[in-house]
């Protein structure tokens, strides 16, 4: 599970091939020991939580990223490595 960004303590990942479980272009997050799964089209909550604050921060960094977002997943479910992409300043 390649991590693509980290910021604020937040960790962003994209799993490889992992379009079974959501079939749906997706971004797995976590923060401490909470974990979220995130729609990269709209950034709806697909499963589980994050802390209020986080969330927000997460959905602007997705809003600024969704290009990104999009191009890293078509790398990972083709089971290529996805490219790092800038952290929230």
């Amino acid at each position: 599970m390649p991590v693509i960004s980290m910021f604020y303590g937040i960790i962003v990942s994209l799993y490889f091939v992992d379009n079974k479980r959501h079939n749906l272009p997706h971004i797995h997050v976590k923060f401490q020991d909470q974990e979220a799964v995130l729609s990269i089209s709209d950034g709806d909550l697909l499963e589980g939580s994050l802390p209020p604050g986080k969330m927000r921060l997460v959905s602007a960094w997705m809003e600024i990223h969704r290009d990104e977002l999009m191009a890293d997943w078509e790398l990972a479910v083709s089971g290529q490595q996805p490219f790092k992409i800038e952290p929230l300043r």
